[in-house]
């Protein structure tokens, strides 16, 4: 990682992903800050995120480097938990029990991964498709129950719920534009998340290149003689 991205370019970008995730777009446009448990999910993620070696703590922040160098490594930190505490509570819903139910899952998934401890690529794959799956239910199937009248949608889940009044998972129905900032900001996080400093990984089997010829004479003198 070149100097300019580490100073410059993630902090930049997490910063933008806190502003564009904390903007809620209604009648009138206003910046939410992420809840204490959302806090607590992004100090998750990023615990999860160094133990699959996703992030490399030691080369941002070690006493091999100088001090300007150690500070623009822990404002990589500081804005990558802020960053993931606000795409968590962008992709949470408002209030009731899908609510509770998406924070229990995202608590749920980051202890799960955790435990797994799967490596790097792996746990971007996982990210992107837990993000994608949060994102579809909240801002497709979420808005489709919320909104007013009775499309199919609505329909099918009256079906699937029967007994089960829907007003306990309709939400306050998003402005058009919440959709496609939301898309943006994950997609962002996730573009960041693959940008960081990760641990390398040894390979399990060298390149072509790498392999040493072997002299026949020496396999000759090796073999035990009768």
């Amino acid at each position: 990682m070149t100097a300019g991205c580490e100073a410059i370019a993630l902090p930049a970008i997490f910063l933008t992903i806190v502003l564009l995730g904390g903007v809620r777009v209604s009648e009138t446009t206003v910046l939410v800050a992420p809840s204490v448990f959302a806090l607590v999910l992004g100090v998750l993620l990023v615990r999860v995120l160094v133990q699959c070696g996703a992030l490399a703590p030691d080369r941002l922040v070690a006493s091999r480097r100088s001090a300007l160098a150690n500070l623009n490594g822990l404002v990589v930190f500081v804005t990558l938990w802020a960053a993931s505490a606000q795409t968590v509570a962008l992709l949470v819903p408002e209030s009731g029990l899908p609510r509770l139910a998406f924070n229990v899952f995202f608590l749920v998934m980051l202890l799960n991964t955790a435990a797994a401890s799967p490596d790097r690529l792996r746990l971007l794959r996982s990210l992107a498709v837990t993000f994608g799956s949060a994102f579809v239910l909240k801002f497709v199937v979420l808005y489709e129950v919320s909104a007013p009248g009775t499309g199919w949608l609505k329909r099918v889940l009256q079906a699937m719920l029967e007994g089960m009044t829907l007003g306990t998972l309709t939400q306050q129905v998003p402005h058009p534009a919440a959709g496609y900032l939301a898309f943006v900001t994950a997609a962002l996080f996730l573009f960041a998340i693959f940008l960081l400093p990760h641990r390398d990984l040894p390979r399990l089997f060298p390149q072509q290149s790498e392999l040493v010829p072997v002299d026949p004479r020496d396999i000759e003198r090796a073999a035990p003689r009768s």
